[in-house]
């Protein structure tokens, strides 16, 4: 495709204005390669890397190119050519993708000794000296960005399978990896609303990560593998996929790559069956409510002035835009301020705020301008990275703007109802 259209809607050629920095110049960089025309290079690497991946070219092209699936492509050819290994480089991506995140009681073990560092003052006085400026630059920058872990994880909080008064749907649970550390609340917030809605709710123990860090990395075959351990939690749990209503997830990111298991394990004779289950049930916890009926809270809240920043992956990978909306709207006491650029990138994109911080923190200071325009007291975010992201950026800024997912102000109007019941 040369028309273009894409250029306006990508960051990082809006940044630059560079041809090789847009959806455009990165196809024909593709095509090239695939061609024969041109070897498949460390420049070539590096520019694929620098590409945030956050599809809004696909909402933008009118052809439907499925740029995802060429940048995972391009991305697993480029870790397998070794054009950017590199022993830095290569333990890093070792311990974090094949090891951590492959690894739920490591990832765990891990969160635990954030936690204490965080809960003892270690990080506080960290902080507070400025011990950080004897870090190399890349340990200093990475700092900041640390989220608070929870001190009770998602199994903790939520019992294996919880049933309401009058059941009408069963559906499975996902809590994710990172945001069973770090915002295992939202995860019981989750849980809440959905018995709200007559549902019986099965959330699998000790659950992997989904496997989009793997497939964004260029690791497909980890990806696949995350995925069928997934499919087999579940399945412990709650039985044949096909009894589901649904299997929700509460996490933008997270949700579009699940949505792909069908996709991804399609020649898998033992899965591609399964897989094909798991993507028909596979539902965004927004989409869900608008589906069934989103309840209307029946006691207001004090006012509170939302914005909603949407997630890259939920907006334009799963293109659901207006059932969240449609949630904030639906809490009584809760006025939704649209601000500009609400799909624009945060600079988040899984762990680009790490590998390419400047670029991340232009687009994070672009939408804070935004944010702060609007006035609000809260910006609703829909995925753990986003989340994460604008806490860090808001914290630096030393703004009173808090962050918090749309499902735990919906959660919060529901336990205000129960309580003036009771």
């Amino acid at each position: 495709m040369h028309c273009g259209l894409c250029l306006p809607t990508c960051p990082t050629y809006d940044q630059t204005k560079l041809e090789r920095n847009s959806p455009r110049g990165r196809i024909s960089l593709m095509r090239a390669i695939a061609d024969g025309e041109m070897e498949l290079t460390k420049a070539f690497g590096e520019e694929m890397y620098y590409c945030l991946g956050c599809l809004a070219c696909t909402t933008a092209c009118p052809a439907g190119v499925n740029y995802a699936e060429l940048f995972e492509v391009a991305r697993a050819d480029i870790e397998t050519s070794g054009v950017l290994d590199k022993p830095k480089r290569d333990v890093i991506r070792w311990l974090t993708v094949k090891i951590v995140f492959t690894r739920p009681r490591i990832l765990r073990l891990l969160g635990r000794l954030i936690y204490f560092y965080q809960v003892t003052g270690l990080q506080k006085m960290v902080r507070g000296v400025r011990l950080t400026a004897l870090l190399p630059r890349s340990l200093r920058e990475l700092e900041p960005l640390m989220p608070t872990v929870r001190r009770r994880f998602s199994d903790a909080l939520i019992r294996e399978i919880e049933t309401p008064p009058q059941r009408r749907y069963r559906v499975g649970l996902l809590t994710g990896c990172v945001q069973d550390l770090v915002y295992s609340d939202l995860n019981r917030d989750t849980a809440d609303v959905l018995l709200a809605h007559d549902c019986e709710v099965i959330t699998p123990r000790m659950q992997s990560c989904c496997g989009s860090l793997h497939a964004h990395n260029g690791e497909v075959e980890l990806a696949r593998e995350m995925a069928r351990r997934n499919i087999l939690a579940l399945e412990h749990s709650a039985g044949p996929l096909e009894k589901l209503d649904a299997i929700i997830s509460n996490a933008g990111g997270c949700g579009s790559h699940l949505k792909n298991y069908a996709h991804l394990l399609h020649d898998d004779t033992v899965f591609a069956g399964r897989a094909a289950f798991w993507s028909e049930k596979l539902k965004d916890i927004h989409e869900w409510l608008a589906a069934v009926g989103i309840r209307r809270p029946l006691i207001a809240q004090s006012a509170d002035r939302v914005t909603y920043h949407e997630s890259c992956h939920l907006c334009h990978g799963q293109k659901i835009t207006r059932p969240p909306r449609e949630l904030l709207q639906a809490i009584p006491g809760l006025e939704l301020v649209e601000m500009a650029e609400s799909s624009w990138c945060c600079g988040s994109a899984g762990i680009y705020n790490i590998t390419q911080p400047e670029m991340s923190q232009q687009l994070l200071n672009r939408k804070l301008g935004h944010i702060f325009q609007t006035g609000a007291t809260s910006v609703a975010s829909a995925n753990p990275g986003c989340s994460v992201q604008l806490e860090a950026g808001l914290r630096k800024a030393g703004s009173s703007v808090r962050v918090v997912h749309p499902i735990s102000l919906l959660a919060a109007a529901f336990r205000r109802e129960k309580k003036s019941i009771f």
